[in-house]
Formats: structure tokens, C-alpha cells, sequence
């Protein structure tokens, strides 16, 4: 009894130190291999610009490339799908915003926007602009609305988003006006019709507009934040252009599958929070008129709280305003 007894003892033992040992050899493992980061738009939209820029900056943090991944259509809705699929062992993480992880609830999606992604970390705030293209008659906000109102259902919006449709849909109902909506699968094939003066209006992250805004071969309209931005103070808001209350969230944060383990999240959140406190990054995404998010906004639960509040103002809005994603 007592042999058998030291033989359960000793393999019990035995059980615990390679369960010790397998939990601190997976830990000190990864990554061991390069990560696939997926960014739910098309390629040249401010999304994929600023996957890269981090994607970069993480590789010698984290001692493997962070592989892109661009998963365009339905709103990001499909590339969610497949991070939410995806095996929770960290090796598949996505850039996710406003228009994905909070909008993406007008897409017919299966999976579930609040309990199948893992945060990560929140990296910026995105002030949203609305820009015109370079020949539109009117040079701001209250030019627009005039125009729109002497060319009813004329104007082009072009809307890859749902944070494009809610704007516009709010600029409708607080001005009177109506817009013809033109579907595009993300921002960078609905910038480069914007470019070519196919469409005529545009709302989007300033890190994929402010570049032509400051070239001269778009115009900014307004910035569609309650206050200016600190590294675009130039661009007015709509509060000051005379259309008070049209407001449009924007952000930026990495998510994972549910379940990733807690470790395998704190090195990819050490990875982001080193990332952002860089001035070169720092320097490249002000330039992008994109405002780092505070340092408690940067860590897992930080983000978990921002998510939260985000989708407990903006879901009552698109339900009430029954926005369907196309």
C-alpha cells in the first residue's frame, strides 16, 4: 500500500513539474514562428498603412515578422470571421477599429462581435474626416450643404464603411439633404475613385486621407469629432462649420481569437506598448493625423473598457437608424 502510495505521490509530482515545465517552455517558445496580422481591408487604406507601420516596428520586438494579411469585403466582416475561427494560439491577430469591431454589427455575421476577440491593446484614436474631391464646388461644410441642397441626390458618397454610411445617413437627417451612397469594398478602391473625381465626398481615417488633404488633391470638409485634433488643428469641426452633432468614431487596436492565453497576450501587448512610446512611430502616425491612445488605454483591460463603452453608445444608434451593410 505504501509502495503504491510513493509510486501515485511520485507520478503526481511528476505530472505537475512537466506541467510546470510545458506551461514556461511554451511562454519562453513564442513566437516561434512568424505571426499572420490580418487587416480587414484592402490594401492602401489607412488600415493597412498602419498595420504596416506597426507590423514593422513589433518584428525585432517580438523576434518574428508579423506577416499582413489583407481580407477585404463585407465591412471586415468576413476577415473577423476567420480571426475568430482562427486557433487562439497567437500566431493570428487583426487590426481591428470602429468600422470592424463595432459596425460590423449590421453585417449577417457568425460570430460574436463582444465574446470571441481577445483584446489586446488600444493604439491610437483616428479623428474621422470627411474630404471632397479636388473640383467639388464647395470648400467646406457649409458650402456642401448648399450644394446639396441646389443638387438634391446628386452628390457621391462613397461608402466602404459603416462609419462612411452612419455619417452619412447623420448629415442627411441634420441637414435635410440626400446623398447617393456608392459601395466600395475598402478605403483604398474608394480613395482612388475619390482621387479621379468618380465620387465626390469621402469619410475616412485621416491616416488614409490628411496625406492628399496636405498635397492639395483633396479638400478637407470637416473633422467629424467634437473637438479639433492636436495634429490637425487646422481642419475644422462640424460643430464649427455649422452642422452640430455629426460625430464619427475612430480607432485603432489589436485584437486575438478568445482564448489565447494570458501570456501569449502580455508579449504581443509589451510589443505594442513599446511600439507606441517609439518618437519614430510616434512621429509617423501624428503625421497620419492619428493620436496615440494613453498609456491605461494601451493595456488589455484598458482596451476591454474602451471597447465596452463604445459598443454601448454606437449600437442603440445603428439599430435605431436600422443600417444594413451591403
Amino acid at each position: 500500500m505504501f509502495a503504491a502510495r510513493r509510486q501515485f505521490l511520485l507520478f503526481s509530482a511528476n505530472a505537475m513539474a512537466a506541467t510546470a515545465y510545458a506551461s514556461i517552455a511554451h511562454a519562453q517558445a513564442y513566437p516561434s514562428k512568424p505571426i499572420t496580422l490580418i487587416v480587414p481591408f484592402p490594401p492602401g487604406g489607412s488600415t493597412d498603412v498602419v498595420g504596416r507601420i506597426v507590423a514593422e516596428r513589433m518584428r525585432p520586438l517580438l523576434g518574428q515578422p508579423l506577416v499582413i494579411e489583407n481580407v477585404g469585403g463585407a465591412g471586415g466582416s468576413i476577415a473577423l470571421g476567420r480571426v475568430a475561427r482562427a486557433s487562439p494560439d497567437g500566431y493570428t491577430i487583426d487590426i481591428g477599429q470602429w468600422d470592424t469591431h463595432v459596425g460590423g454589427i449590421i453585417y449577417n455575421i457568425n460570430y460574436n462581435l463582444q465574446t470571441d476577440f481577445t483584446p489586446i491593446g488600444l493604439m491610437t484614436i483616428n479623428p474621422q474626416l470627411m474630404v471632397a474631391r479636388k473640383n467639388m464646388p464647395a470648400d467646406d461644410l457649409k458650402g456642401l450643404v448648399a450644394y446639396m441642397k441646389a443638387n438634391p441626390g446628386k452628390t457621391l458618397l462613397a461608402n466602404q464603411t459603416a462609419a462612411a454610411q452612419t455619417s452619412g445617413i447623420q448629415l442627411q437627417e441634420l441637414t435635410g439633404t440626400t446623398l447617393q451612397f456608392i459601395p466600395y469594398r475598402g478605403a483604398g478602391p474608394a480613395l482612388t475613385d475619390l482621387l479621379a473625381g468618380n465620387v465626390d465626398l469621402m469619410v475616412s481615417q485621416a491616416a488614409a486621407v490628411l496625406p492628399h488633404v496636405r498635397g492639395g488633391s483633396l479638400k478637407a470638409i470637416a473633422n467629424l469629432s467634437p473637438q479639433r485634433s492636436r495634429v490637425m488643428p487646422e481642419i475644422p469641426t462640424a460643430d464649427e462649420s455649422g452642422v452640430r452633432g455629426l460625430y464619427t468614431s475612430g480607432w485603432f487596436g489589436l485584437f486575438a481569437p478568445k482564448g489565447t492565453p494570458n501570456d501569449v497576450i502580455g508579449k504581443l501587448n509589451s510589443a505594442i506598448v513599446e511600439t507606441l512610446a517609439d518618437p519614430a512611430i510616434r512621429t509617423r502616425l501624428a503625421e497620419l493625423g492619428l493620436d496615440v491612445a494613453s498609456r491605461e488605454q494601451q493595456t488589455p483591460q484598458g482596451l476591454a473598457d474602451f471597447y465596452k463603452a463604445e459598443v454601448d453608445k454606437w449600437w442603440p444608434i445603428l439599430k435605431a437608424a436600422n443600417i444594413k451593410g451591403e
